[in-house]
């Protein structure tokens, strides 16, 4: 209904899977990286579990088509089965021929004789058991037996296991301890931070052929991110309703009133609901991945306190007291910006030890080191974790510089002129589109036999080339000396 209103080609709201509006945050990286570790793990059990809508099926489904080409590849996704059903559907799942109504025996024999000769073969076998916290503990017992399939090398079977967070509950009772003894890799998959979650609505929007001014003001998106504590398919409902209520206002900006009155039309009002979606977003902190930024109006200086300053703490409230509104700085600095892209580069160099003099470090100093300046986001950044040049306002006919040295969970450190000043990832976004430069050193450092695998694990793309970020992380993990980012409280 509002498609053609907001310039979309597609609904960039639904809750049906589509991969052509696929995002993976860093938890979900990380999550398919466990997967993936899982695989090569030799036998044993995989966890992933996570909240209702949290993406699990997003990782699944990412997982499964990454899956190694030697993999046979059983997929259960009703786990409400007996012990001969689950036995049975396993069977038939790799191909087996069995016949219905057999025993045990029946469907372990032929399963372990499938196991061995794909063992022979060369060939991993992995079991994935979705919605698996409705599996009855005697299944779950027999899962277990199923790993007992082995040779004296190893296991026959892996089988991954993918559920809600009460699976977690069930795999601690004492009866299945054995079972949890076995768990070689697990992983819960929480709800995207504030950043994330800006980045997942905007993400969906140009996905979905948007042409026109993004229409979720900055704080219509924090207001998102707090009624839906951050849980993708709840933001999926929250703004498919809140543009349809600015449709329907004739207003081009949802605003944080519109996300309100949808939220009442979306959402049960219930105020112990409400508080149980807001704790994990409390938990996990602000803005792990912000995208290609907010474009605000290009000003040449951002107003903060120097990194230096602390403000004293507020003394707590009283309980009945209502929360006071944050009060401004008391003091408001201009950050002294660079003007010069090669002053930038030449700052950064120093912070490495290295005097590429007046010229330009990447020419001077290229058989020490090697640079590379990418438009890439902040989960990026925070997984190579290396201090970068950042490009403000590329979008004016006046960019400046500024060196980033410090990141945390709300703020950022930024350095230029031999000052250091820390800011809001909130206000860097109005500013800063994504553009970042960094160095690594050269450094002979070999490569993993498998060097998609280590991407997976990095976070990175799986392409199996040796480009600029997965050197960077080769070198981290080869213990190469490479500066870091600071810590931000």
């Amino acid at each position: 209904m509002y498609l053609a209103y907001f310039g979309l080609k597609q609904e960039p709201f639904s809750i049906a899977p589509d991969p052509r509006l696929l995002f993976m945050s860093e938890r979900h990286r990380e999550a398919l990286a466990h997967l993936l570790y899982g695989v090569r793990g030799g036998g044993g059990f995989v966890l992933l579990t996570g909240e209702i809508g949290t993406g699990k099926t997003t990782v699944c489904r990412s997982f499964l088509e990454q899956v190694p080409e030697n993999c046979n590849l059983a997929y259960i996704f009703n786990p409400k089965l007996t012990v001969l059903e689950l036995l049975e559907t396993v069977c038939h799942e790799f191909g087996i021929e069995v016949s219905r109504g057999g025993t045990v025996k029946d469907y372990l024999d032929p399963l372990n004789a499938f196991l061995l000769q794909a063992h022979a073969a060369g060939r991993n076998n992995v079991l994935v058991i979705d919605e698996a916290q409705n599996l009855s503990a005697e299944v779950l017992e027999q899962l277990r037996l199923l790993t007992n399939l082995e040779t004296s090398e190893r296991k026959l079977l892996q089988i991954i296991l993918i559920g809600q967070p009460e699976l977690r509950e069930i795999l601690a009772r004492p009866e299945l301890e054995q079972l949890a003894q076995r768990v070689i890799a697990r992983y819960h998959l929480q709800a995207l931070g504030e950043g994330e979650a800006a980045q997942y609505v905007r993400h969906r929007m140009d996905a979905s052929g948007l042409d026109r001014p993004f229409p979720f003001d900055r704080r219509a998106l924090q207001r998102i991110h707090r009624l839906t504590g951050g849980v993708p398919r709840r933001i999926n409902l929250l703004c498919d309703r809140a543009l349809l209520g600015a449709y329907a206002g004739g207003q081009a900006t949802v605003t944080p009133r519109i996300v309100e009155q949808a939220a009442a039309e979306v959402f049960d009002p219930a105020p112990a609901q409400a508080a149980t979606w807001r704790k994990p977003a409390l938990a996990m902190g602000l803005g792990l991945a912000l995208g290609a930024g907010l474009l605000a109006a290009a000003t040449n200086a951002v107003r903060e306190e120097p990194a230096a300053a602390s403000a004293a703490p507020a003394p707590a409230a009283k309980a009945d007291a209502k929360p006071a509104a944050a009060p401004e700085p008391p003091v408001s600095r201009q950050v002294a910006l660079l003007d010069n892209e090669a002053a930038a580069w030449r700052e950064l160099a120093s912070s490495w030890k290295l005097s590429p003099g007046d010229g330009k470090p990447c020419e001077v100093l290229r058989e020490e080191v090697q640079c590379a300046n990418r438009k890439i986001n902040l989960a990026l950044i925070r997984q190579i974790d290396r201090p970068g040049v950042l490009t403000l306002d590329a979008g004016t006919s006046r960019p400046s510089y500024a060196i980033l040295i410090g990141l945390g969970d709300k703020d950022a450190v930024l350095a230029a002129g031999g000052a250091e000043y820390q800011i809001p990832i909130a206000k860097l976004a109005e500013r800063w589109q994504g553009e970042f430069g960094t160095m690594w050193r050269r450094a002979e450092v070999s490569k993993p036999a498998d060097l998609r695998a280590f991407q997976v694990a990095q976070g990175l793309p799986a392409d199996g080339v040796p480009g600029p970020f997965t050197s960077m992380q080769l070198n981290r993990a080869a213990g190469v000396d490479e500066p870091r980012l600071r810590k931000v409280p």
